[in-house]
Order: C-alpha cells, then structure tokens, then sequence
C-alpha cells in the first residue's frame, strides 16, 4: 500500500503563524537560553556546543544563526530542518502537526514542488517604475580639489593622522560653488577603486535644519560598500570587519585594521550583501560590528545570519552602550582583532 502523497504547502504563510520561540518551546530549549532584549544566545543545538554565546535568536524577525561549527542561520523552518535533518517540504509539515495549523489553510495546488506563493500581481494600471537601488553608479568625470587637509575637525576632533586623511582622500572643501562648500568631503569608490561620489560631513555638529552628510540626490547609497576596493586587496586570512559609518572604517584603518568596510549606515541592501559574497567564501572570516545602539543592535543578527550562509561570521558586541567602531582605541583595536 503506497504512502499518502504529502500536500504542497505555502512556507511563507506557515512561517508567518509560527515564533523561534515558539520552535525552542517545542524542542525544551528556550529555558537554556539568555535573554537580553530582542535577542536569545546560548549553546548550538544543532551541532550540540557548549560555548553560550555561538547561537543567537532574534526573536522580532525570527531569524537564528551558529557563529561556530555550523556557519549557518536561517529561519523556523530551516531550523527544523538541522534539527531533523529532513527537507523544507518535511520541515513545513512538522511544523503544522506541532502547531496545530490546519493543512487545509496552508495547501497550495501546485504541481512544480515545494515553493512559497508569490504576492499576487495588482491589475492596476501600469505607473512609472520605482527607482533602481540597485543600479551601478557611474564613475564621477570630474575630482574635487581646493582640499584642506589639515583641517581641525579631521586633525583635532575625529583625531586623524595627515597620513590617514591622504590616504582615503579627505579634506575640507574651500571651493565657493557647489553642494559641498563648506563641509569635509569623503570620496566613495566602487570596488573597481573609482570615485563614484563624494559624501559630505559638516565639520562639528551643523547648525538646525542641516543634517550631518550629504550625498548627492542621484547617488545609489545601497549598491556600493565603502573601502572594498582596499579591502579586498588585504590577506584573504585576515577578518573583514563590517560597520556602519566612514569614520569607523578611517580610524579603524589608522589602528592597523586596514581590512574594514562600512555600509553606509545600518541596513545591509542585497547588492551590497553580493558584493560581499563575490569577494568571501566558506574560508572567510567576517566580523559584524555595528554601532551599539537599538538599530545596530537589531541590525547586526540579520545580517550576521546572511553573511552566514557563505562565511564564518562572528558578532561583536560592545560592553557600553552607544559605544561606535572609531571610538576605539588602537590598544583596544590590537586586543580586538588580528591585525
């Protein structure tokens, strides 16, 4: 007598009615783990550690990732699917026999496989499309120069060295003309080591209504990874350390961490996770170091279980709050990371 043939299912929607937490629960773990806030750690259970910080949850988005021996994160279902050592399709279906979600209301009647249900497409009328984030920025036909280097912003308050400030191309812009006049500009280059745009920093804090940066109105922030081009040029068996802003990756590189990136800001776009990926393999080691604020802190266990899918990642997490990258020392730097 042949087995009754499983139904197809939508993992999108049985992933939408079931928690991590709700998943330890089922598995008597959740009590092994340390909360502290958005964020569960304790030992691997996949690969049965022992260290209670190699596994983390965020238990908001609902993602894990084992920063030792499995090198990998995902979602409910693929966690099921480690711990049972069995497909998404089984995974999916053992998830609604444990939860008590009706199969009924998660079939699907597709014959391709196993799949998640793409939103369905609107019948409104065309409209104009939404910008392309992800559309290479052209490099800049022109260079900026009338530079102050040994401004006391660059030299006194962010504590850079003259040799450091050459090096990434710094300076105070003492043009009269132009969106930069009056701000230290920073060029940004693709990972072909062309200027594809200059950011602008007002010297201190700006007067109201003027925001810290500029960025030209054209430029796609999200598809390019600040310093990659000299990063990837550093020993493939030194980390790549991944922060937020410029000025972490500037003073990082002045402490001898020459081998560090910045994302512009919290949020880690696709083509800049492919940009990463392209130049990373399962032999890499990639150190997420975000800012130690409620963003960075939310952010960085998304992205860590990302990079995980095709590196070693680790975390860093800072002992104060608030505390950035470039607020540390070169001391704290040489204990930090193997330079």
């Amino acid at each position: 007598m042949s087995k009754e043939k499983k139904p197809f299912v939508d993992f999108r929607d049985i992933r939408s009615r079931i928690t991590m937490e709700q998943v330890l629960e089922h598995y008597g773990l959740l009590d092994k783990f340390k909360r502290s806030g958005q964020s569960l750690s304790g030992p691997c259970p996949i690969h049965k550690g022992s260290n209670p910080t190699q596994f983390r949850v965020n238990t908001e988005k609902n993602i894990w990732n084992c920063f030792s021996e499995c090198k990998h994160g995902g979602n409910t279902l693929d966690f099921i699917c480690k711990m049972e050592d069995c497909s998404i399709h089984d995974a999916a279906i053992k998830a609604c026999e444990w939860f008590d979600i009706p199969l009924d209301e998660v079939k699907t009647s597709s014959a391709e496989g196993d799949h998640e249900i793409p939103p369905k497409k609107s019948a409104a009328p065309k409209s104009k499309p939404a910008p392309d984030n992800n559309k290479p920025n052209p490099p800049l036909k022109f260079k900026l120069d009338k530079l102050q280097r040994e401004h006391p912003y660059l030299i006194q308050e962010r504590g850079l060295k003259l040799e450091t400030i050459i090096d990434f191309g710094l300076g105070y812009f003492t043009g009269e003309k132009g969106m930069m006049v009056g701000h230290v500009v920073i060029p940004i280059t693709n990972v072909k080591g062309e200027v594809v745009a200059y950011a602008g920093r007002w010297p201190g804090e700006p007067p109201e209504d003027t925001e810290k940066y500029k960025l030209p109105p054209n430029f796609q922030k999200l598809s390019e990874v600040f310093n990659l081009d000299k990063a990837i040029k550093e020993p493939a068996d030194k980390p790549l350390v991944i922060v937020e802003g410029f000025f972490d990756v500037i003073k990082l590189h002045q402490h001898g961490c020459k081998k560090a990136v910045a994302l512009m800001g919290w949020f880690m776009s696709p083509a800049q996770e492919e940009l990463i990926r392209t130049h990373a393999n399962s032999y890499s080691h990639i150190i997420v170091m975000l800012d130690e604020n409620e963003a960075g802190q939310e952010a960085r266990e998304e992205i860590a279980g990302r990079l995980a899918k095709f590196a070693y990642v680790k975390v860093h997490v800072f002992d104060q709050p608030d505390m950035q990258p470039e607020h540390l020392s070169a001391e704290e730097v040489r204990n930090l990371l193997p330079l």
